[in-house]
């Protein structure tokens, strides 16, 4: 349950962050969508600032992570964990489920978008 908890915690203060960039960059948006760029951009930086921390460390610090990485960050921006993660399995040499992973993601989510607004829904 301590584990939920600092997940919660982390992500009420990232969801909060995402929507006060909004707010601060609301004119500049109407323009080109800034504030979900910026956030995606600084949000993949962090996640991937603190993973190369905590994977440095003999023993990283499990709630670190729960609080700053999958809460914080992780409700800050998505996107941040789906740059990580693409950039691990090409890391890792996974070059086939790097490239499916990729276009899965991009290609589904604007599938699933599109469907959505065909059904009205």
């Amino acid at each position: 349950m301590t584990n939920l908890l600092w997940v919660a915690l982390g992500g009420a203060i990232g969801a909060s962050a995402r929507y006060g960039i909004g707010l601060w960059l609301i004119n500049l948006s109407k323009l080109f969508p800034f504030a979900t760029l910026i956030v995606n951009i600084a949000g993949s930086f962090l996640l991937a600032l603190l993973f190369a921390t905590q994977h440095t460390q003999s023993a990283p610090n499990q709630q670190l992570w729960l609080f700053l990485g999958v809460g914080v960050i992780g409700a800050f921006t998505t996107f941040s964990t789906f740059s990580l993660e693409l950039v691990v399995l090409m890391q890792q040499g996974e070059w086939f489920k790097a490239a499916m992973y990729a276009f899965l993601n991009v290609i589904g989510c604007l599938m699933a978008v599109l469907l959505a607004l065909w059904l009205k829904l």
